[in-house]
């Protein structure tokens, strides 16, 4: 069960606001600058930029600068904070929205290693993906993934996205469509 709230909302460039979401033991909420610290020592594990386009971030500059695109793209980027403690555990978010006639985003995820296997990230995604389709009007939920991460593949497969055979520059895309 989650609970969306209108606290701490930020309006995209799309016109529409981006809540906070609270899971049984997640707090997703939009990421700030304040958060950078938190960002720069969750993004400087190598095994959590490992499957990324990005290199594991060597400085708090560089995740104010990691936060600040995800602010200025017309999607978005949640927090995954764990509600026992309030420390950043990973993140998720839309990038790439197209509207129009056929509206689409792509989902992007990552979970610092401490807390992978424990479902953190399926009980997160499951409230992010019904936004994306009943609040953001998605059509098409994208995502792209590295052939070799087999723990994004496999929760992807269990959140109901489908898998195009064809590779797209050397990466599985996953897709799930608005029913």
């Amino acid at each position: 069960m989650s609970n969306i709230s209108d606290s701490g909302m930020r309006w995209s460039t799309l016109q529409i606001e981006f809540p906070t979401i609270e899971t049984e033991r997640v707090l997703l909420r939009l990421l700030t600058l304040q958060d950078s610290e938190q960002v720069f020592r969750h993004f400087s594990d190598e095994s959590v930029a490992k499957f990324m386009d990005i290199e594991p971030c060597r400085s708090s500059d560089e995740a104010k600068e990691i936060i600040q695109f995800h602010i200025d793209d017309t999607g978005c980027r949640w927090g995954l904070f764990d509600k026992s403690n309030d420390k950043l555990m990973g993140t998720c978010g839309y990038h790439c929205w197209i509207t129009g006639r056929s509206p689409k985003a792509e989902l992007g995820f990552d979970l610092s290693k401490l807390h992978w296997g424990k479902g953190f990230m399926s009980e997160a995604l499951r409230p992010v993906i019904d936004f994306g389709f009943n609040s953001m009007g998605l059509q098409l939920i994208e995502a792209m993934v590295d052939p070799n991460n087999e723990r994004s593949i496999k929760l992807l497969k269990r959140l109901g996205f489908l898998r195009e055979q064809e590779l797209k520059d050397k990466l599985l895309y996953f897709y799930l469509v608005n029913k």
